[in-house]
């Protein structure tokens, strides 16, 4: 899994089977800061994209295999041991229904070749895992709700699964088989790039830049101003919607310009504020807020979060089982295993599809030497 922040690859070494998922190993593998470049670029229109991207693809595809292939290593295993790889890919646009664009067709668009990530590592690879559920009137995201109802579900318990990654999404069980879920908003994504521009940080450890600073009312307000937070229903969004040029536009609206560290704490706030107000309009009515991903390491963030969603109980997945840091990349695993079953990967109430579909496309490893 390489997410919107892309500041690494998260690996995890699963087995799954249906009696549930374990999580045996896992590895964080670098992404080049040349690569990391090319990956902001492209995720922008610009020139002579095509050729970028193609040469891109290929890249990203050696370097999901390095990562496969390092975790092998690093836990004695052979690629025969392994079924499949899932790849997520790295997401360059996501554009979905909800968004309306000329051409009226939304779509979805994750790149680092499953073919080249299959010939590397000799491995069955399963991949492109958004775009069958566009194709079935779906948004594509968020696809770990599926994955969430089947490791963290309890009969009779309320629970909401937060993922806060670059974008943050929520995943509602209501006890009784019922799966919700949706994109709240931003999670990381604003916050990491504003403390980038002006401290030169990849993120804000432990969110303590933002935690001593202060909000800046008239910027909150106009932040919430944001139109995919009037939206009813499945929704997702992702960095088109929500980047430092549409922060740039905010602050210019402003009569007065805070200081860089207000800016952080009011992107804090705009990000615990969102996550909140998402949850609760959908229901009011939960036990416990179990955390998953990067932003539960964020001390700032959950504390705002703790306040905002009392009293319901406020938690990481590893009160459940499972490490935080992990969840995304075995839901991945979880969804390649579903597709190899020839079993249904989304949750039309959750993606607005019109049906349940198998997810993923399957490129086969090398088959082995006859004799």
């Amino acid at each position: 899994m390489s997410g919107t922040s892309v500041d690494a690859i998260d690996c995890a070494l699963t087995r799954i089977n249906q009696q549930g998922i374990s999580l045996l190993a896992t590895c964080e593998h670098p992404v080049p800061e040349a690569t990391r470049q090319r990956i902001t670029a492209i995720s922008h229109p610009g020139d002579n994209e095509i050729e970028r991207m193609g040469a891109l693809d290929r890249e990203l595809g050696e370097l999901f295999a390095e990562a496969t292939l390092g975790l092998l290593e690093q836990t004695g295993r052979q690629p025969d041991e392994i079924t499949a790889i899932g790849s997520h890919g790295q997401t360059i646009r996501h554009l979905p229904p909800s968004v309306h664009i000329p051409s009226g067709h939304g779509f979805t668009l994750q790149i680092g070749d499953p073919n080249t990530i299959a010939e590397r590592t000799g491995i069955t690879t399963v991949a492109d895992f958004r775009r069958r559920d566009i194709a079935a009137g779906g948004e594509g995201a968020p696809l770990a709700p599926a994955f969430h109802a089947a490791a963290f579900a309890k009969p009779g318990v309320r629970r909401v699964i937060l993922n806060i990654g670059g974008i943050a999404n929520a995943t509602l069980l209501d006890g009784n088989g019922g799966v919700l879920g949706f994109d709240t908003g931003p999670g990381n994504t604003l916050l990491d790039h504003w403390i980038c521009r002006h401290r030169g940080s990849a993120y804000d450890r432990d969110g303590q830049w933002a935690a001593e600073g202060e909000v800046n009312t008239d910027l909150l307000e106009g932040l919430l101003t944001h139109d995919y937070f009037s939206r009813q229903g499945p929704r997702s969004t992702g960095k088109e919607a929500f980047n430092l040029a549409w922060l740039d536009e905010r602050l210019a609206q402003l009569d007065h310009l805070p200081a860089a560290q207000q800016v952080q704490s009011t992107l804090a706030e705009f990000t615990a504020a969102t996550i909140a107000h998402g949850i609760l309009q959908a229901t009011c009515d939960i036990d416990a807020v179990y955390v998953c991903g990067g932003g539960a390491r964020n001390t700032d963030l959950m504390r705002r979060l703790y306040r905002k969603l009392a009293p319901a109980k406020l938690d990481t997945t590893a009160a459940l089982g499972m490490d935080p840091e992990w969840v995304e990349a075995a839901a991945f695993a979880w969804l390649a295993w579903r597709s190899l079953e020839g079993l249904s990967g989304n949750v039309p109430a959750v993606t607005g599809a019109s049906r349940e579909v198998i997810l993923g496309a399957v490129y086969p490893g090398r088959q082995p030497s006859p004799g």
